[in-house]
């Protein structure tokens, strides 16, 4: 497989992968309140658990984003214009 495949396709799931979490992020945004208690319900803990939950999963998800998409994607970029 050439270096030009894998960069593009890094870059696609890149691209893919940032519009999923900010996805997320307007729906939790948006239904809070009902989210927070749905949840809370289903596994016995507070709104506010709830709420840094939501914030440590999208945190972590960003960071999983970067970590194997965006600096592979970066690396070969360099490589192919070297």
């Amino acid at each position: 497989m050439a270096i030009e495949t894998v960069c593009e396709f890094l870059g696609w799931c890149t691209v893919i992968n940032f519009g999923l979490m900010a996805f997320g992020i307007v729906k939790v945004m948006v239904a809070r309140n009902w989210a927070s208690k749905v949840h809370g319900k289903m596994f016995d803990i507070e709104d506010a658990w709830v709420r840094q939950a939501y914030f440590q999963f999208f945190a972590n998800y960003k960071i999983a984003i970067i970590v194997f998409n965006l600096v592979p994607y970066i690396a070969l970029r360099i490589m192919v214009v070297s």
